[in-house]
């Protein structure tokens, strides 16, 4: 017996010792405290059964007995710790002393070792029920194989000491005969139990490991998931430029395919995969964003990038941000990049530039056109004057005198500025225009017919027009002026070489892609195509630099003397005004080519086509900038003498400005052909002239800008006194509303003062005829 005693004891030190190892290494886990705490319990009790005979009794055996009993109570709050079920300490503790009561009273008050036994086996097998109970709601599946093993061992011990307490108490054995082989047994018993109980704890480490990571998978793919679907680019380099892991949209945005990430695809630094800074330049290797944070191992935040995708066709832009990912020893594991998609944004910036510059240009045509307007007037009287006082002195002076070439040359000068006046007029919009039908084909055949006879012989000038090209609604002057200004451009841009000049005529529809915006709307909205008419040349073309400049007013790139800066605009504000729109296409060495679009006229007969001849004769200076300037001596014909052609009666014509010097020109030469002239430079003397001989005269001739009362308001109050007097009004700008104006207010015709000096005489032979 002793000896059993001592081998008890120092299993149940080892599995103390065990199960102390385990708390310590899994605090989290209930059951191995308490099961050691059983067995420094098992060492007690095997220590008061070793003392029986040589203590005093109420230590061996009350003492003893009792721990015997806490055995089992113990190993079931270790069994319902593993379980996370309560522990009810105030039970536990109450039982340990009922039993050491139960134990001293059987013992001192009345001595009965029978009942000693069996208030032990009654609280032994009680726990052990209520353990058995705990490990079968546990597992009802009977899916822990070590759970079902630890529950057929607790249940034979119950059946043991069933049996020992049977063969004592029924039987009459006694203790000392049968205690050896219980010792033993339980001995045995509480050794296989320790091991289960390990396997349990075991059991349970695998469990929460395969949880573990269970949850890290489910975690690893929801994070997967969440990054496969944002709408900003992930990718996650290793250091040796390898990608880890790629999200759909970074694959998108490199123009990658959606398969799985390639761990052999190298970072894009390549050719093929040339970042961009922010305005268009590649960036060095330094300034990529992984090489940043892999040569620093700092963050880089909201850097601009372009990647040229499709061959290079097309630049998609990003704001990326990049950061380390660092492992547990401090070492660079990944670099992470993301990418926002900004390439709408960035298209959009660019239209808005492009729309800035339009409104920058639109602008200085506004400012260029009221600057226009308001010099028009003076500069106007100043330029007639000059060319009717030259006109007047060349007819006093004798046919060979020297002065006559003096006054050609001022003569000269002055055109010169009357029709830089017309081409800032034209400019800014307010030279009248008197649209119509017209045949833009004829009229493009006209002008290359015009053209051929003034450009140089080794330069082709080659015109093509679609059999079926619609007419549109135009002033012809202005086209003709439109394509010698461009034609001219395109013989200029040949520098002298050989070359050749093309004009094409066709017709696109309303839905077609190349045609603008604003023409298409219009087009859609009339049911009508477009016009499209392409001028070109393979001459030096332009840089992009000079493209964008070939609109703005006084710009040009000729040499002194060789041109003024207003062709383009004055082609631009026609097109404009005609509700066209201008593409142009250039690269230095390979020549220009300017495309127009006009809105198509709506279905109707076309009208005549003119005579190019007759139509040579009447177009309108400015557009004959390939010929020589007129030269007066050889070009102006002899005035008929106006006698002949005067009635009977000499015709009395009033004359209204305040230019005192152009009062005193209308003046003298008005009366030089015959006439009666009768001059104010103040409307109300004007006025009151004709309230005292409303049937005095036969001709109003005003000016319409005027300080205090204008032009029309002259008329209106001249008509009212006489309503069957002629009266015109010369204006150095004539908009479509003046000439409203004065058709409304009965105005018979309105006079483009720039003309003045050679088209009063005939506006005044019109006027004065009765009709």
């Amino acid at each position: 017996m002793p000896t059993l005693l001592a081998v008890r004891v120092g299993v149940d030190m080892l599995v103390a010792l065990a199960f102390w190892g385990l708390m310590r290494r899994y605090p989290g886990i209930g059951g191995p405290s308490w099961w050691g705490f059983a067995s420094l319990v098992s060492i007690v009790g095997s220590v008061g059964l070793w003392l029986r005979g040589s203590a005093p009794d109420a230590l061996a055996f009350g003492l003893g007995n009792t721990a015997l009993c806490m055995i089992p109570l113990l190993f079931w709050m270790g069994v319902r710790s593993y379980l996370h079920l309560p522990r009810p300490m105030v039970h536990v503790a109450l039982v340990g002393t009922l039993t050491l009561v139960a134990q001293l009273v059987f013992l001192l008050v009345w001595d009965l070792p029978r009942m000693r036994m069996a208030s032990f086996a009654l609280v032994t097998i009680t726990v052990t029920v209520l353990a058995l109970r705990d490990m079968v709601r546990a597992d009802p599946l009977k899916r822990v194989p070590e759970m079902q093993a630890l529950k057929l061992l607790t249940a034979l011990e119950m059946l043991a000491l069933i049996v020992f307490a049977l063969t004592v108490l029924v039987a009459g054995l006694s203790v000392a005969s049968v205690a050896p082989t219980a010792l033993f047994f339980f001995m045995l018993a509480g050794l296989l139990r320790a091991v289960l109980c390990s396997a349990l704890v075991a059991y349970r480490l695998r469990a929460d490991g395969d949880r573990a990571r269970q949850d890290l998978q489910l975690r690893e793919a929801n994070s997967r998931a969440l990054i496969d679907n944002l709408s900003a680019g992930v990718v996650v380099y290793r250091p040796n430029h390898t990608i880890s892991s790629i999200n759909s949209a970074a694959r998108r945005f490199f123009g990658w395919s959606e398969g799985g990430a390639n761990p052999a695809l190298a970072e894009p630094t390549g050719a093929g995969w040339q970042m961009l800074r922010g305005d268009g330049q590649p960036m060095r290797r330094h300034e990529m964003p992984f090489e940043h944070v892999l040569a620093t191992g700092l963050p880089v935040r909201n850097v601009v990038v372009g990647v040229p995708v499709g061959g290079g066709d097309t630049v998609h832009w990003a704001l990326c941000n990049g950061y380390p990912e660092s492992d547990a020893q401090g070492g660079l594991r990944h670099v992470v990049l993301t990418f926002i998609d900004i390439t709408s944004l960035k298209t959009a910036q660019g239209e808005q530039k492009a729309l800035q510059a339009q409104l920058a240009q639109s602008q200085k045509m506004e400012a260029l056109g009221t600057l226009a307007g308001g010099v028009a007037h003076d500069f106007n009287n100043i330029l007639a004057a000059i060319l009717g006082n030259a006109d007047l002195a060349r007819q006093d002076l004798a046919h060979d005198a020297p002065a006559r070439e003096s006054l050609h040359e001022i003569s000269t000068a002055a055109r010169r500025g009357r029709e830089l006046v017309r081409q800032i007029l034209a400019f800014s919009r307010q030279q009248p225009a008197e649209r119509t039908r017209v045949d833009v084909g004829a009229i493009l055949a006209e002008t290359c017919g015009l053209m051929r006879s003034a450009v140089p012989p080794h330069v082709q000038l080659l015109h093509e027009c679609h059999p079926e090209t619609p007419a549109v609604l135009a002033d012809a002057t202005q086209l003709g002026q439109v394509l010698i200004n461009l034609g001219t451009n395109a013989v200029h841009a040949l520098e002298g070489r050989a070359g050749r000049v093309e004009c094409h005529l066709d017709s696109v529809p309303a839905s077609d892609p190349c045609l603008p915006a604003d023409v298409a709307a219009t087009c859609a909205k009339a049911g009508v195509g477009a016009v499209r008419l392409r001028v070109s040349d393979n001459g030096c073309g332009m840089s992009e630099a000079v493209r964008s400049r070939i609109f703005e007013p006084f710009f040009t790139t000729k040499a002194v003397g060789r041109g003024t800066g207003l062709g383009l605009p004055v082609v631009l504000g026609i097109v404009q005004v005609h509700g066209g729109a201008i593409d142009v296409q250039s690269r230095p060495g390979q020549g220009t080519t300017f495309t127009l679009y006009f809105p198509a006229a709506p279905d109707s007969p076309l009208p005549p086509t003119p005579d190019p001849v007759a139509a040579t004769k009447t177009a309108d200076p400015v557009t004959m900038t390939l010929r020589p300037p007129e030269d007066p001596e050889t070009d102006r014909t002899e005035t008929p003498s106006m006698a002949e052609a005067l009635p009977a009666e000499q015709p009395h014509i009033l004359y209204l400005d305040d230019d005192d010097t152009l009062v005193f020109l209308v003046r003298r030469l008005l009366e030089r052909r015959g006439y009666c002239v009768t001059a104010f430079t103040d409307q109300q003397q004007a006025v009151k002239a004709v309230s005292e001989n409303p049937q005095g005269f036969h001709l109003m001739l005003t000016d319409y800008n005027m300080p205090g009362m204008s032009g029309l308001d002259v008329a209106r109050a001249v008509l009212a006194l006489n309503p069957k007097l002629p009266v015109a009004v010369a204006s150095g700008y004539i908009t479509d509303e003046l000439q409203a104006e004065a058709k409304a207010a009965g105005v018979r015709e309105v006079v483009f003062k720039t003309d003045a000096v050679e088209a009063f005489c005939e506006v005044v032979a019109r006027l004065v005829k009765p009709d």
